[in-house]
């Protein structure tokens, strides 16, 4: 292995870091350590590990690695991403501002307007309108910037490095929720992000058997306030979730290259179909933040939201029809999934609030798998033709 993990290309820091063969015994797939507590010698002296709540070898393997793909110095992996969330609101001070992206994650949204509303201050703001955003920071004041780029499920891509720069000119800690493309195509620490989230349940394990968080930093500061936390309140992730992701993360590299390719087609071809009002995905020329895409991204991911020329019951039909696609919530697995955010994954926003940022009953979400394209296309034919 290189002596320097920097010099290190991402599809082989999949596989080689925290992957590294057993030191015992050299085994290639490096063991699960399923254990709660470990033996000192004497009272508080031991080999760096006490409780696998707070450490755990697997777990820092699977640490050690995100790290190094967001191109950051820490990393902490937790039960779920919205426990990672969690603690990250609990890291804030009590009383401050979250400014938050106008098209949030429907459990982020719920999160923040019903469990952390007591505790902080939260306002929601169009963050690809830079100008919007600009006047929204001089009348909140805001503390903490909070931001998913693309965003779910409407795909809108934030100027990433302009939204640092008005952080650090208003002097607010910015997060980047980068679930939607994974480090392989997105990397927000490089481009200025104190704080990188992503659910792990979706692309970073990428085979739909683990729900897992994780943070990643450079700010050691952040680090040791996150890890007490964490070790506090106690969503750490068990050591067997933290193989499993270790193991799925190894072709990360390869999935989004082919979830990718596959979305690129289907896109292309539903802009085309008499059936299908709008197309959104950011690889897609008539996606209105495209530029900005192709300028902060290394690819464009496999999520596609399009908008069926129809009511609900037509929409109702039509996922129903599906046999390939998966009518089911989550995303980012190597099968492909379909669901309706208004009734799904963004029921717990407000219809209002869904209908002014454009999630309307006719809108579908695709999770584009790693699955023969065409076979992806004729299964979603057959259910336009059912609804014509």
């Amino acid at each position: 292995m290189a002596k320097n993990t920097k010099d290190l290309h991402f599809s082989s820091k999949v596989i080689h870091v925290g992957g590294e063969p057993d030191k015992e015994t050299g085994a290639i797939m490096p063991p699960i350590y399923q254990t709660s507590t470990y033996v000192q010698s004497s009272p508080g002296v031991h080999k760096g590990y006490e409780y696998s709540r707070s450490h755990n070898p697997t777990r820092s393997r699977l640490e050690e690695c995100l790290a190094s793909l967001e191109n950051g110095k820490y990393a902490l992996v937790t039960s779920s991403g919205l426990s990672a969330a969690m603690l990250v609101m609990h890291m804030i001070g009590a009383g401050e501002k979250v400014l938050c992206g106008d098209d949030l994650y429907g459990g982020t949204y719920r999160k923040f307007t019903t469990i952390f509303h007591e505790l902080h201050d939260f306002d929601f703001v169009d963050m690809t309108d830079l100008k919007a955003l600009e006047a929204k920071m001089k009348e909140f004041k805001p503390n903490f910037l909070w931001l998913e780029s693309p965003t779910n499920p409407m795909l809108k891509i934030t100027d990433i490095k302009a939204v640092v720069k008005l952080a650090k000119k208003y002097k607010c800690t910015t997060l980047v929720d980068n679930t939607f493309l994974s480090p392989y195509f997105q990397k927000p620490l490089d481009l200025g992000a104190d704080i990188v989230l992503h659910s792990m349940t979706k692309y970073i394990n990428g085979h739909s058997d683990v729900v897992g968080g994780c943070l990643i930093t450079s700010s050691k500061k952040m680090y040791d306030k996150l890890w007490y936390l964490q070790n506090s309140i106690g969503p750490s992730q068990s050591p067997f979730d933290s193989w499993l992701v270790l193991r799925g993360i190894k072709t990360l590299a390869i999935r989004m290259k082919a979830h990718q390719e596959n979305a690129k087609k289907i896109a292309a071809w539903l802009e085309k179909h008499p059936q299908v009002d709008s197309v959104i995905y950011p690889g897609l020329k008539s996606h209105p933040q495209h530029k900005i895409a192709k300028k902060q991204q290394s690819g464009f991911g496999g999520m596609i939201t399009f908008f069926l020329k129809g009511n609900l019951a037509k929409s109702k039909k039509f996922l129903s029809k599906v046999k390939l696609f998966a009518l089911a919530e989550s995303l980012g697995g190597v099968e492909s999934l379909i669901e309706h955010p208004a009734i799904m994954t963004h029921a717990s926003v407000p219809k209002a609030n869904r209908e002014a940022l454009g999630i309307h009953d006719n809108l579908i979400r695709l999770s584009v798998g790693i699955e023969d394209v065409d076979d992806l296309i004729a299964d979603l034919e057959v259910a336009f033709k059912s609804v014509k």
